[in-house]
């Protein structure tokens, strides 16, 4: 008994023991932690329906985070993993080692929250850049006299990510709005004439619509007197309403809705409206019959099954958001099913045809007929609806079905090697050179591209209405697989063929109604060899609104020419130019080209275009873009004879602070011979001899390449303007680092040899040679240089931090994936199968050396990745492996965003993960006082300093219990 009694008291003092110095931990953690709000209450975020606030109260706030940490327990928020404790929480001094000049503590205990929820901002600098406000996008009138100017907003806030959304058979769906879910819109239309001087008159706002209002599908009618656009607003509860017809009449500027009845809505899941003529519309509609969605069955009817006791062999690539069973087919119908309307300027319209899946709707050039594709059951489990059984038929404009031109079966079968495509016919259109003639392709080798067989492709064509049992006529037979064709008139066309295998290209030159003229052969080349590529032709608008060949006459000479617009690469960069053509010849005259010195300036379109004959080069005009390293880019007109310049833009530079950037476009060779090439970015000011080597990122992309030539080739101008999208590596000049954008990495593989087959060492030696440039030039410090890349730069940023540790300090790899047997039939350009090329697979997969990445890296995901391949669980396991292997590593899972990111507070929290790693594990790393004796190390040498600073920071032990985003800052052009 007294024993008893001395145990407890052991047991009792042991407890009291325990619970005082527990308390005094969470009271000096507490001191800290106040400490902390004092000095960043000034960082309070208001960040859309994310209200990040900092309580007064300690114990409060720690009741609060509890209970938030036992809400989030449950929730995929829980993967916003904390970086370890000894990583997070030991400073600097802990572990014996001086502060990095860029430390101080309010730094070091800002780090301490990095285990709690909330979105953070990125520093000042680079928030400026990513809120600069959006230029509009520019869309030309049909006569070519006016331009739109479609308002955009900056970043959209995570709650319009975050509203319902149903995926189905490969699509996002809306099913407040019934349109896809996540589409971006303008804001607001504002209309210039173009006087006769060419340049801009003053503004006309397009009024009469409700204020709020999201506008899409901007479009104009033929004539260019009328717009339609669709609109839709938010609802109270943070959900979209349906999207109605709205037009509005050029000249005033009002608009109004195109339908009197107000319960007439929208069906923008696939096709939303067209123009048949001038005064019609033909607009997909909700089925005014359609009642509420189907109700998912509480208990399911029976198990999910699939066979195939057929013994067939399907192969397919990961593709996400498929359908799942029979409600999710039921609830796709609801949805997708559409009623055609067809809506007259004057009010009045008509139902045509029965309610069904439409995906397109293409009116005839004579406005007779449309052409009207649907799909149909029954449909697949394992494939996105494109290859859902498909129809296409002819009807009259008023709604009357002529024929059937196919009715294409369930493509699950397509094989996964490049060029295979789907049985029957495809690529079916009207000839925008005739009133309504049909044509299309039909392959020969029943879409295996791994079938040899001549011809591989045929084009056909026919009338709307063929007359007597009149058979289609065959245009051309193709050896390699069709690729497109450029019509211009009954005596030319271009049609293109290529096969990827072996880079060929083809152009061929065909008189489509002369059956007396044989095919010829224009162009044939390599598809990489871009010092050859000859440009393409010039296309001019046809009253009908489609677009031809344009043909040019000049003075004193009989031939007709064509005018070709290339990119004119070559080894100094691209070189813009517009070449005078003599299709007969084959000769050339250079009638523009681009400014070599300082300017990068690019065709866009042909302005002279308003006439159906051909075109006179003296009265040429077109469309120009001009900018440079350091001036964004602007819009001119160019007249002939005289080549006089007209400026119609004059949009403001977006973000001024970096206007004095340094850009330059480096090369360099591999240790094979290959010649290399990258961007060099220098943040302003920057002086080597004052600031010595910077700390470095560089941002990549792998490419595949069948020749050393050709991946040697330089692509892109070192004039071109720095355009910086939200989520892009050029934001951190800002930061003052040095960043290396698109060095070339190219996996080669020569004649038979398959390029992914020396996939790591290929990598590697490329990114040896860019680091070696980067420290040669004194620009980088060889002992702070980070890695990182977006899909498959992620997957390129792991196996560099896998397979060559001594290039680089850390790496940042967003929406990647890492493990390529959960890819098991394809990725990228692989064809192989795993089981054709499994040590491919398992050699290329950094997942299987998660135990040699000793090197920091931060993974960034989209938690709705939808992209196939880069499933979100590619991270989730890649991270689990890195930390089973006491790996430094951080995931981060971003709510509702997908492959790209797009909500401000998700690319604000990106930037401050990236921003905060860099400075963690970048920077550090770099000895102001030692850079310049440093600077020209050997590249072996990189180690010793990174492991110091990993060292410092608990041995990269991991103890615990997501391309740049949209150019807001570049102007687009939509030609009508």
């Amino acid at each position: 008994m007294e024993q008893s009694v001395k145990l407890r008291k052991q047991i009792s003092s042991l407890l009291t023991n325990l619970t005082m110095s527990l308390l005094c931990k969470v009271s000096h953690r507490f001191s800290s932690l106040s400490l902390s709000l004092s000095l960043s209450s000034r960082r309070t975020l208001h960040l859309s329906s994310h209200h990040f606030s900092l309580a007064p109260s300690p114990l409060r706030l720690h009741r609060k985070r509890f209970a938030q940490r036992r809400r989030m327990a449950s929730s995929r928020l829980a993967t916003l993993v904390p970086l370890c404790s000894s990583a997070a929480e030991h400073s600097v001094a802990d572990s014996g080692a001086s502060p990095s000049p860029s430390s101080s503590p309010a730094q070091d205990d800002e780090d301490d929250f990095v285990t709690g929820s909330g979105y953070r901002l990125p520093p000042k600098e680079i928030r400026d850049i990513v809120d600069a406000p959006p230029l509009p996008v520019l869309s030309f009138s049909p006569h070519r006299d006016k331009i739109l100017f479609l308002k955009r907003r900056a970043l959209p806030p995570l709650s319009d990510l975050a509203k319902p959304e149903e995926k189905l058979a490969g699509v996002r769906i809306d099913g407040n709005s019934n349109s896809r879910s996540r589409m971006s819109f303008y804001t607001g239309i504002g209309i210039h004439g173009l006087l006769d001087d060419g340049s801009l008159g003053p503004e006309k706002e397009i009024f009469g619509y409700p204020e709020g209002a999201k506008i899409n599908f901007v479009t104009w009618s033929r004539d260019g007197r009328h717009l339609a656009f669709a609109i839709r607003f938010d609802e109270e509860d943070n959900t979209s309403s349906k999207l109605t017809v709205w037009v509005a009449d050029i000249e005033s500027g009002k608009a109004r809705p195109l339908f009197n009845s107000p319960d007439v809505y929208l069906n923008a899941i696939f096709e939303s409206f067209v123009w048949v003529n001038d005064s019609t519309l033909l607009v997909c509609t909700i089925p005014l019959s359609r009642g509420k969605p189907p109700r998912k069955p509480l208990v399911p009817v029976g198990p999910k099954i699939q066979s195939n006791e057929q013994q067939n062999v399907i192969q397919v690539r990961t593709y996400q958001d498929l359908l799942k069973d029979e409600y999710d087919a039921d609830l796709f119908d609801y949805y997708a099913t559409s009623q055609l309307v067809l809506a007259s300027l004057d009010g009045t319209f008509k139902l045509i045809g029965p309610p069904a899946l439409y995906t397109s709707i293409d009116p005839s050039p004579d406005e007779k007929y449309v052409m009207v594709t649907s799909i149909h059951r029954p449909y697949s489990f394992i494939v996105p609806c494109g290859r859902f059984p498909k129809k296409v038929e002819l009807w009259t404009t008023e709604g009357k079905v002529v024929r059937e031109i196919c009715d294409l079966p369930l493509a699950e079968d397509i094989p996964i090697v490049s060029n295979s495509v789907r049985k029957g016919k495809r690529s079916v259109n009207w000839r925008p050179d005739k009133q309504s003639t049909l044509y299309w392709v039909e392959t020969q080798d029943g879409g295996d591209a791994k079938v040899e067989v001549s011809p591989r492709d045929i084009i056909y064509m026919e009338p709307a209405e063929p007359l007597n049992g009149e058979q289609p006529e065959i245009l051309h037979k193709l050896d390699l697989r069709y690729g497109g064709i450029s019509w211009c008139d009954e005596s030319l066309a271009l049609v293109y063929e290529s096969w990827y295998k072996t880079r060929k290209t083809r152009t061929w030159v065909v008189a489509p109604d002369q059956k007396d003229v044989g095919p010829q052969i224009l162009f044939d080349r390599s598809s990489e060899d871009v010092y050859s590529d000859p440009g393409s032709p010039m296309m001019r608008r046809t009253a009908a609104g489609t677009y031809v060949i344009a043909k040019i006459k000049k003075d004193g000479d009989d031939n007709t020419y064509l005018l070709l617009n290339g990119m004119g690469a070559t080894p100094e960069g691209n070189i813009p130019f517009l070449d005078l053509f003599d299709i007969e010849t084959g000769s050339k005259e250079r009638i523009w080209e681009s400014d070599k010195e300082k300017y990068y300036e690019t065709v866009i379109a042909l302005m002279s275009d308003q006439t159906d004959s051909t075109l006179h080069l003296n009265q040429l005009k077109i469309l120009t873009s001009k900018e440079s390293k350091t001036e964004n880019t602007q819009y001119f007109l160019q007249f002939w004879p005289e080549k006089r310049r007209v400026q119609i833009t004059n949009f403001p530079h977006p973000y001024p602070q970096l206007q004095s950037l340094h850009k330059e476009m480096i090369r360099y060779e591999r240790k094979d011979g290959v010649q290399l090439t990258a961007t060099l970015y220098l943040p302003p000011g920057y002086d080597p001899s004052v600031d010595g080597p910077l700390p470095c990122l560089v941002w990549s992309y792998p490419g595949e390449f069948k020749s050393k030539d050709a991946a040697g080739q330089v692509r892109g101008s070192p004039n071109e303007f720095a355009g910086i999208g939200a989520t892009s590596p050029l934001l951190w000049l800002a930061r003052r680092f040095a960043i290396l954008s698109g060095p070339t990495i190219p996996i080669i593989g020569e004649g038979e040899e398959e390029a992914n087959d020396r996939y790591v060492e290929q990598l590697v030696a490329s990114a040896e040679a860019a680091v070696e440039e980067v420290v040669r030039r004194g620009v980088a410090h060889p002992n702070k240089i980070a890695v990182g890349g977006h899909s498959y730069g992620a997957f390129m940023t792991a196996n560099l931090l896998a397979h060559a540790p001594h290039l680089f300090c850390c790496g940042v790899a967003r929406s990647g994936a890492y493990n390529r047997t959960l890819t098991p039939f394809g990725f990228q350009n692989e064809d192989r199968t795993l089981w054709e090329a499994t040590n491919t697979y398992v050699e290329m997969s950094p997942f299987m050396s998660a135990d040699k990445i000793k090197k920091p890296i931060l993974l960034i995901h989209g938690e709705e990745d939808n992209n196939s391949g880069t499933l979100t669980l590619q991270s989730d396991r890649f991270f689990t492996a890195l930390k089973g292997h006491g790996a430094l590593c951080r995931l981060v899972i971003l709510p509702y965003e997908s492959h790209g990111y797009s909500a401000r507070e998700s690319i604000m929290h990106v930037l401050w993960e990236t921003d905060r790693w860099l400075r963690k594990y970048c920077e550090p790393n770099y000895d102001v006082s030692s850079s310049k004796d440093t600077s020209r190390n050997s590249i072996t040498s990189i180690n010793s300093e990174n492991e110091k600073a990993l060292s410092a920071s608990g041995g990269g032990a991991a103890h615990e219990s997501s391309e740049f985003g949209e150019l807001l800052c570049t102007p687009r052009f939509l030609l009508w």
